[in-house]
């Protein structure tokens, strides 16, 4: 029988819409906090979160997202979008959340590792130099499932 304890939570990130963005660093960040390892793999739009140029100016998704309690068509509109994130990133502040590039640092002084998927990075003509200081590397997804390879690892797609 084996040790059924959680000892690391590999996180795959792929899309970089607030919500998603800050589920995963509080969980991995979580993770850490109860001395377990965590590390976040940021694929397809995923990787706005580490793009130097764009992880300042992640937005809410408000069309097709039903827990906005709003008709898709109204969250389409122009503007929807920009409230709906100035909004999130005001509640977000009043629990001292910080923002994203600064809770990649914290994540990474933590001890979480910070990886972007190969293909994505490629897809998206990507350059090591694009992405944050902090990242660990580029990884393909065969080097990130690797990863996993012991008793008490989780994986969790956000």
């Amino acid at each position: 029988m084996s040790d059924t304890k959680v000892k690391k939570m590999l996180f795959i990130l792929s899309k970089a819409t607030l919500e998603n963005v800050y589920a995963a660093f509080v969980m991995a960040n979580g993770a850490r906090m109860e001395g377990i390892e965590s590390e976040i793999f940021f694929t397809f739009f995923g990787l706005e979160a580490i793009q130097k140029k764009k992880l300042e100016h992640l937005h809410v998704a408000t069309v097709g997202n039903p827990a906005m309690h709003m008709p898709t068509m109204l969250g389409g509109l122009p503007g929807v979008e920009a409230l709906a994130s100035k909004m999130m990133k005001k509640e977000m502040d009043k629990l001292d959340m910080p923002p994203v590039g600064e809770f990649l640092e914290i994540l990474s002084d933590s001890g979480c590792k910070l990886w972007a998927c190969k293909l994505a990075v490629d897809m998206f003509h990507l350059e090591e130099k694009d992405l944050i200081d902090d990242l660990d590397g580029i990884l393909t997804i065969g080097d990130f499932y690797s990863r996993a390879d012991q008793d008490g690892t989780q994986l969790l797609f956000i």
